[in-house]
């Protein structure tokens, strides 16, 4: 378990590292055009959070997001698959320390001041829908990716998602608890102003509820593939393989 969140907390802190950190650097190689910043933190978001999955997904499955890790005890809690309880909370904490390890890093490896709030407002109606609509659509694709035992496609298709959905909707589709706690801590382009967070997470477990709804109605038996989630992973050590010494003994 202790591998595990610590490749949560590590891979947490490295997304939101990429996504502040591209974000910092689209603002300062594009300060006129905020459509270039938008394509530039973009990228680097959708190829950083390919990479990462595809690093710690073998560990602890990627989740990097606290409504993921908490739909898999969702979906899993009665087929005794997926998260416990206690594993969520873990995660959740692991995740969400990582994030903002991440953006003050992001700030240090720039020269911004680590201890200014992003002063960053987004709030409006049309910004919590979009956070529903982006987590709903993150939540869905993971889950339909593990029942379809297309795992292996999780990390490309994952990456893909959220750089589209950086476009599709208004809110530039945080979709992620964690990593909106995070990047309060910086006051950059790809900040959020703190008093906006409260909003966004509620929409975020709006938006995971109607996810899982969607693919428990999609399908009826995803239940049997909790522990696959994001990517599949061991969760305990397989035994060695066995050697020409070994099998003598017997």
């Amino acid at each position: 378990m202790h591998r595990r969140l610590v490749a949560e907390f590590l891979g947490t802190a490295v997304l939101v590292a990429v996504v502040v950190g591209s974000g910092i650097a689209a603002e300062q190689l594009s300060p006129n055009d905020v459509g270039l910043q938008l394509l530039e933190n973009s990228t680097a978001t959708v190829f950083g959070l390919t990479i990462l999955i595809l690093l710690f997904g073998p560990v602890s499955g990627a989740h990097f997001n606290p409504v993921v890790s908490a739909a898999d005890w969702l979906l899993g809690r009665k087929a005794g698959t997926g998260l416990t309880g206690g594993d969520v909370g873990a995660y959740a904490i692991a995740q969400t320390l990582g994030a903002i390890v991440g953006a003050v890093l992001a700030n240090v490896m720039f020269d911004i001041d680590i201890a200014e709030l992003s002063g960053k407002d987004r709030t409006g109606s049309n910004l919590l829908v979009a956070e529903v609509v982006a987590t709903a659509g993150l939540v869905a694709l993971i889950f339909a990716l593990a029942r379809t035992g297309r795992g292996a496609l999780a990390a490309p298709a994952v990456g893909a998602y959220i750089g589209a959905a950086y476009w599709f909707t208004s809110s530039t589709s945080f979709a992620n608890p964690a990593v909106t706690v995070g990047r309060m801590f910086s006051d950059t382009f790809a900040g959020i102003d703190p008093s906006s967070v409260p909003g966004f997470i509620a929409a975020q477990v709006v938006g995971g509820l109607l996810g899982l709804a969607l693919v428990r109605y999609l399908f009826p038996d995803i239940a049997s593939v909790a522990d696959d989630v994001v990517v599949p992973h061991a969760t305990t050590h397989p035994s060695p393989p066995e050697t020409a010494d070994t099998r003598s003994t017997r």
